[in-house]
């Protein structure tokens, strides 16, 4: 039986592995491995990448969030507003700090944060510290209408870019039009790194000094602390594999471009009835982190094509509002309507940069099968 991966790394890697190899080597060699002139590059690297002034290199795509927040100063007390519908590591940064997370419901053909929810949100929670915005997927958010919201509102903007490195909004790239944005370099992400790695993107050069003081403990100087900070340093092996991987990241791109592109043909010619992505109203580079589509059967459809040997994914199936752990902030089932039905409908389909058209089409046919045969 046919077998395609959700995502497959080893075939991703197979061209560039001995460059790679080289890479950890030299590493391992020099005896660097924290931080260094390794994370150094990357951070030049991807801050021209993004289009932004400063990068500085982390733990994680979460600890990229959770220094951001700390760095603009928000803590007990305060408020910050964010999509239900993410990855939790979004709402749990703020819980770090000690802040409390307000959601606002997503926009229904993007499924990012919905700038009128987000005025809704803005009113009846007083005057929040920052606003978190998801580029969900790949595909950027509407972020003219929120940047006026968190102006007139006098707070942050903080862009949520786990999924997007590379997107653009309007011609500008992801991360570099807020206060802040934040990426991953977890291994699935469309430039992964073999372990948790995660920066900080921003325009602010005092912000850029807060972040890199609160990664190393707090500490400019070694013992000398002038924050209490946490460590969540970037080490010198996972910034040498993303060095390598960002050469082929644009490469990469096109290629999950091109496949979206042949499954949005390929499902509109099959008739099945499922939502396909649209593309957003305003201009954008989406670039596909996931490619993801929605029908009320997404459960039996989804073991159907397991049964098929086509791996998918559902991100994400319990909107943040009705997670267990965020009882106590008073939400109920029906407060956020698109992004609950999202959470019953989205399915994501293989994508990545390894799939062949043939691969595509065998997907495909096996969807139009399930809804033959129901």
């Amino acid at each position: 039986m046919k077998r395609i991966r959700l995502l497959d790394l080893p075939a991703l890697h197979a061209p560039i592995r001995d460059r790679l190899h080289q890479t950890l080597a030299e590493v391992i060699d020099s005896g660097q491995f924290i931080l260094g002139p390794q994370v150094e590059q990357l951070e030049i690297e991807i801050a021209r990448y993004c289009n932004a002034r400063f990068a500085i290199g982390c733990g994680s795509g979460s600890d990229a969030l959770y220094l951001t927040l700390r760095a603009l100063g928000i803590g007990q007390g305060d408020r910050v507003i964010t999509t239900p519908f993410t990855f939790f590591a979004t709402a749990g940064a703020i819980s770090r700090t000690g802040a409390r997370p307000v959601f606002a419901d997503v926009d229904p053909q993007t499924l990012n944060l919905d700038p009128a929810s987000l005025l809704a949100a803005i009113r009846s929670s007083g005057r929040p510290s920052a606003v978190i915005v998801v580029h969900l997927y790949g595909g950027a958010a509407d972020l003219d209408p929120i940047r006026d919201l968190c102006r007139e509102a006098g707070c942050a903007l903080i862009e949520d870019a786990a999924q997007a490195i590379g997107a653009e909004y309007k011609g500008t790239r992801v991360g570099s039009l807020g206060d802040a944005g934040c990426l991953s370099f977890f291994p699935s992400k469309n430039l992964g790194a073999m372990g948790e790695a995660g920066m900080v993107l921003t325009n602010d050069p005092q912000l850029a000094d807060t972040v890199r003081l609160l990664r190393v403990h707090g500490s400019r100087d070694r013992y000398i602390h002038e924050m209490v900070g946490t460590n969540s340093r970037l080490d010198a092996l996972q910034a040498a594999v993303l060095r390598i991987k960002l050469q082929y990241l644009d490469q990469w791109t096109r290629m999950r471009q091109r496949n979206a592109s042949l499954y949005t043909e390929s499902l509109a010619r099959s008739g099945a009835p499922v939502k396909l992505p649209r593309p957003a109203p305003y201009q954008t580079r989406h670039v596909f982190h996931q490619y993801v589509i929605r029908c009320p059967e997404r459960d039996s459809l989804r073991e159907f094509l397991e049964a098929r040997g086509i791996e998918t994914a559902v991100y994400y199936p319990v909107p943040l509002h009705l997670q267990p752990c965020y009882r106590d902030l008073g939400y109920s089932e029906g407060d956020f309507p698109i992004a609950e039905q999202a959470a019953r409908q989205v399915l994501a389909l293989p994508v990545h940069p390894c799939l062949a058209p043939e691969d595509i089409e065998y997907v495909v046919a096996a969807i139009h099968e399930f809804y033959s045969a129901h």
